[in-house]
């Protein structure tokens, strides 16, 4: 489930704060040459395992009449994992694959 604030459905209050807070960042900023090179980002994906063959692997002899092999168009794999990475400007802080059957939440982060 994605969740996402919309500014028009926002109460007057909440804007006013949303607008401060913006206004307050861009004070760090212009006070702190570094500001945004001490910002660290997160992101996560789902990558899938696969075994794939090598040309050497999947050749096969066929005779000079022979029609040509097919070959099975890729597909995911059902065995999947999540990926979950940090990063500042200069690179990759931390990654982590989750665990198996693992939720990741507000104590799954802290550790």
């Amino acid at each position: 489930m994605c969740a996402r604030f919309v500014a028009c459905s926002l109460t007057p209050e909440q804007r006013e704060d949303r607008v401060t807070s913006f206004q307050d960042i861009i004070a760090m900023a212009d006070a702190d040459k570094y500001f945004f090179n001490k910002i660290i980002t997160g992101d996560e994906t789902w990558c899938f395992a696969y075994d794939p063959k090598t040309k050497q692997k999947s050749s096969e002899w066929i005779g000079e009449t022979s029609p040509w092999p097919k070959k099975k168009k890729f597909q995911r794999s059902h065995i999947k994992t999540m990926l979950i990475i940090f990063f500042d400007s200069p690179g990759i802080v931390h990654k982590e694959f989750v665990p198996d059957r693992k939720a990741v939440n507000a104590e799954f982060c802290k550790r």
